[in-house]
């Protein structure tokens, strides 16, 4: 080494910094790097897209070989620096050599090249691929070599090599997180629609169901005078026609099918002709998850159904409409009022509450908490509070909500006050 001069020891010293920070940047780069992004770009044949690609295919043979290469470069770094050090300063320099190394090290071949990287993965990695994978096939037979022998060893510790890859499945919610933090890359309509397909796994046919008590039907055994002003005035394409109680029902009466058979009778047609043009009803279990529903209406070629109990009994209604305004927003007319219909504002910053309102519904219009992991309304909510149907007037915390009872009827609550200024989160409901 004495016939080397120190300005040429100096300038390799240099050139080995600069490659070790080259390869610490290429690894953060490179591991950086957004994976559906880079598969979007290979499936349009984008050409560095596609090396990087590939060398991420084996990440454990890219890890080994970038760090070959910065081990080699370091050491060989850390030899030049003792020797210019030793010449500058003698045996001081034999002690001060390895602590400025490691700052410049640290500076300028570590956090900063790993920085950049981190910030900017794809220019980063794109212009690496170009020499990462002449250099991987160049040492071939060392990188395959420190593998064999590294993967043995993890193999020693119980780690299968070949399934310790970086795992690119997301989970709902680690999806719904990326969707939300698209920004201006998806509208914001676009964005609501995106999470609340991913919310239906969340949601049962009996959140999105008309309660039975709402269904609009028709009872054969009325006069024949009121079933015909109920077709006339019917504001569904589908109507549902039962025997004295919704129970016993028949099946549902498309009004298609119904001016098909007044035509074909000149208008003029009686209740077992009605009965005889039903549609079969189609029975959806309690609980079914939206998801699941919409599938099934799917793959049966269905639009509406009937809800049932464990017990057979008929609980409520629900359509493929209902469903996918679950999705897309409300786009279709509906016999029950919306929230903002159920609920009024008064001048002291609280709200009329209607009992019968939707708690799905009411948080989502007013950006409340009320629990919906029980009833589904808000009468519900509060009688299964009281165990029974309290008085009018008295006072509770509900879901963290102060709530006064206004009007309470013999069988539901029929208006609350909800004073939601005075909101405490809580998972539990108190009585004040």
């Amino acid at each position: 080494m004495d016939e080397i001069s120190t300005s040429t020891l100096l300038v390799s010293l240099v050139i080995l910094i600069a490659l070790s920070a080259y390869f610490s940047g290429s690894e953060t780069g490179m591991m950086s790097i957004n994976r559906y992004r880079l598969r979007h770009l290979v499936q349009h044949q984008h050409k560095a897209a596609t090396r990087v690609q590939y060398l991420l295919d084996r990440p454990d043979r890219l890890i080994g070989l970038i760090l070959i290469g910065n081990n080699l470069v370091n050491i060989a770094a850390s030899s030049i620096a003792t020797i210019l050090f030793m010449r500058w300063l003698g045996d001081l320099g034999l002690l001060l050599a390895p602590f400025v190394l490691t700052l410049v090290v640290l500076i300028f071949a570590e956090v900063t090249p790993k920085t950049i990287a981190a910030l900017h993965p794809e220019r980063v990695a794109f212009p690496s691929s170009l020499i990462l994978r002449p250099l991987l096939t160049l040492l071939y037979p060392v990188v395959t070599s420190v593998n064999f022998i590294t993967n043995s060893f993890m193999r020693l510790l119980g780690i299968d090599p070949k399934r310790a890859h970086v795992g690119d499945a997301l989970s709902s919610d680690e999806l719904r997180t990326v969707v939300n933090e698209a920004g201006n890359l998806i509208p914001t309509s676009h964005q609501e629609m995106l999470t609340s397909i991913l919310d239906l796994e969340k949601v049962t046919v009996e959140d999105v169901m008309i309660p039975r008590n709402e269904i609009v039907g028709i009872d054969i055994n009325d006069d024949w005078s009121k079933i015909t002003k109920q077709i006339e005035h019917a504001q569904h394409t589908r109507v549902l026609l039962y025997r004295n109680d919704i129970d016993d029902a028949i099946g549902f009466l498309h009004a298609r099918d119904i001016m098909r058979l007044m035509s074909k009778n000149h208008f003029q047609t009686d209740k077992s002709s009605l009965v005889r043009a039903v549609r079969d009803i189609y029975f959806i279990p309690e609980g079914t998850p939206l998801n699941v529903q919409l599938l099934k209406f799917q793959r049966r070629k269905e639009r509406i159904g009937l809800v049932v109990d464990e017990y057979g009994d008929i609980q409520g209604l629900v359509t493929l409409e209902d469903i996918l305004e679950e999705i897309v927003g409300d786009f279709t007319t509906s016999m029950a009022p919306p929230p903002s219909e159920t609920v009024t504002v008064q001048p002291d910053g609280s709200y009329l509450v209607e009992g019968s309102a939707n708690l799905r519904e009411l948080n989502k219009e007013m950006d409340w908490h009320f629990p919906t992991d029980g009833p589904k309304t808000l009468s519900g909510l509060i009688i299964e509070q009281f165990g029974d149907i309290p008085s009018a007037r008295m006072s509770l915390r509900l879901g963290g909500y102060p709530v006064e009872l206004i009007e309470v009827g013999d069988t539901m609550i029929k208006q609350v006050r909800v004073l939601p200024n005075y909101y405490k989160p809580t998972n539990e409901h108190n009585d004040d």
